[in-house]
Order: structure tokens, then C-alpha cells, then sequence
């Protein structure tokens, strides 16, 4: 259940570096006790973004309230409160995670034990290992524990499974879902797709600055292009006699990209059936079939810069 008052609200918040535009005219609202994901590719403005949120950055316009907190005017209020986990995490290489820990935790009032938070994020046989013999997934799992030592109210999290392996990466899912559910609110920026749409609750999508489409993700993977049929084949497949045989007009069947196919229509039974006899007929293989929406990589792509380019 979350609370009346949104954990971050942000209205028509700009940012320039010079004559270039970072942030371009953002508005969005994160309730509390939610997982929102903050999409974009690489320069669209989530790092900016994200900065102004912690109180790194001034705003140069707009209005932004995180925990219903100025984050420049009443950043020594509001830092106690939050969490930061960065992809590049900044760690002491010559202190051991349990030393980390402890110095961290002495910064609060209130920290978790350090001991507990080691087993939390599954690091209690690593703790007396130093901070550069740890793996890359290793100090992800260490940086995720400090921003977890203060107990925040709000977590931001920069690619927090970036170089964990599957039971990791399972893990810390869990741990994200675990917190929501404790009551934190987490705002997540992340280039791993499943990762979003299986975390998120709410996701904003980011291209030059601005807003392109938000949403949950049931929303925006089913209300983005309405209903298709997609599959693998390999690549040259005549796409004209396939849309004769389907009774649709050619540009209704497309191969957007070698050997991924799309039909622009309602995935009814019969329509299945007759791309099954179609390719039976010429001893095409199918790798895959999906049918009725499309994935939020798909969305992604197409209503940002890289899938126009």
C-alpha cells in the first residue's frame, strides 16, 4: 500500500551543460512503496536526472521534491534518507567488505548491523577478502549493501546486477522486491529489459531529455502497436507470398530485421495455423513464435533514437 504523498515529484525540470539540453522540460511522480525504472539510452538525461534527485545537481528549471524535500535547500535532511548504489561503486580497494561496512554504518543513527547486511546480499564468506580481490559482481553486491546501511526511506539504483552471475542476479531481484514490499521506494535505471519489466512497477522511458512513454509495463508492452504476430526464421523469407497465403495485403508481413519476421494482425487461431502450413509447405524452420505484444526491448527501441537510427 503506498501513502498519499508521492516519494519524488518532478515538473517541468530542465538541465543545460552549455548550449546542450540534458534534461528537457521532465515531469513524473513516484509514488512511495513502488519500484519505478528510469529507461534511456546512453546521453538521454537519466544520469542527470537521477543527480538532481540526490542533490548532486542544481536544476536550472522546474520544480523537484523527493520525500517532500528540496534536494539542494534541504540536503542535509534529505541525505539520511536516501540510498545511493552506483554502477561504478567507488569502494575502498585496500578494506575488506566488513570494514566497509562498519564505517559506513557509522556515519547513521540507526544502521543496519553490518553482519546482517553481508548476509543479506550474500557476501557473509567474502568478508574478509579485500575490496579488489572481490569480483565485479562481488562489489556490486557490496556497493547494493551501503546503500542499504542507512536504512532509506528511497533507493536509487544504477545497474545494480551489472556483472552478477544468474543466482546473483535472481537474488538481488528478490532483495529489490523484499524492499518494496518493506515499504521503500526504489527508483531503478537499468539497460537489462527483463530486468525492468520484471522489477518495475511504473517505468519512464527517456530519449533527449524528454519523456517518450511511461506506464507500467503491461501497459506499455501491450498498448504500444496493438496486436501482431512476430517469429524466427531464417533470414529472406518471401514475405509477399507469405501475406498472400494469410490473405493480407504484402506490407501487413514485414522483416524488419534478418530473420525476424512480423505480421500486422490479429494472432487468431486460423492465422497461426496457416503460417504453420506455410512453412511446412517449404521446410522452413521456426525458432520462435510470439503472438498478441511486444517486449519492452521492442518498445524501447522504437520510441527512442537507437531503433531510428
Amino acid at each position: 500500500m503506498t501513502s498519499a504523498a508521492p516519494a519524488i515529484e518532478v515538473a517541468d525540470l530542465e538541465k543545460h551543460y552549455g548550449d546542450t539540453r540534458a534534461v528537457d522540460g521532465l515531469s513524473l511522480t513516484v509514488e512511495a512503496g513502488e519500484v519505478f525504472g528510469l529507461l534511456g539510452p546512453n546521453g538521454a538525461g537519466k544520469t542527470t536526472t537521477v543527480e538532481v534527485l540526490e542533490g548532486y545537481r542544481r536544476a536550472d528549471r522546474g520544480s523537484v521534491r523527493v520525500l517532500g524535500l528540496d534536494p539542494i535547500a534541504d540536503g542535509a535532511r534529505l541525505r539520511p534518507r536516501i540510498g545511493v548504489m552506483l554502477q561504478d561503486g567507488g569502494l575502498y580497494p585496500g578494506l575488506r567488505p566488513r570494514e566497509v561496512l562498519r564505517t559506513f554504518a557509522a556515519f547513521y543513527e540507526q544502521p543496519r548491523d553490518p553482519d546482517e547486511l553481508l548476509d543479506l546480499v550474500g557476501l557473509d564468506g567474502a568478508r574478509h577478502t579485500l575490496v579488489r580481490r572481490l569480483s565485479g559482481g562481488q562489489q556490486q553486491r557490496l556497493a547494493l549493501a551501503l546503500a542499504l546501511v542507512g536504512q532509506p526511506s528511497l533507493l536509487f539504483l544504477d545497474e545494480p546486477t551489472a556483472g552478477m552471475d544468474p543466482h546473483a542476479r535472481a537474488a538481488t531481484w528478490q532483495l529489490v522486491r523484499d524492499l518494496r514490499d518493506a515499504g521503500t521506494t526504489v527508483m531503478l535505471t537499468t539497460h537489462a529489459m527483463d530486468e525492468a519489466e520484471q522489477l518495475c512497477d511504473h517505468l519512464a522511458i527517456i530519449d533527449r531529455g524528454r519523456i517518450v512513454a511511461a506506464g507500467t509495463p503491461t501497459e506499455l508492452t501491450n498498448g504500444s502497436t496493438g496486436q501482431d504476430v512476430r517469429f524466427s526464421a531464417p533470414p529472406g523469407l518471401a514475405c509477399a507470398d507469405l501475406a498472400h497465403a494469410l490473405s493480407l495485403e504484402t506490407n501487413k508481413v514485414s522483416e524488419p530485421t534478418p530473420g525476424q519476421y512480423v505480421i500486422a494482425a490479429s494472432p487468431s487461431p486460423a492465422l497461426v495455423a496457416d503460417l504453420a502450413v506455410f512453412l511446412r509447405d517449404r521446410d522452413i524452420q521456426l525458432s520462435q513464435l510470439r503472438a498478441g505484444r511486444s517486449t519492452l526491448e521492442e518498445v524501447f527501441l522504437r520510441v527512442t533514437s537507437e531503433g531510428q537510427a
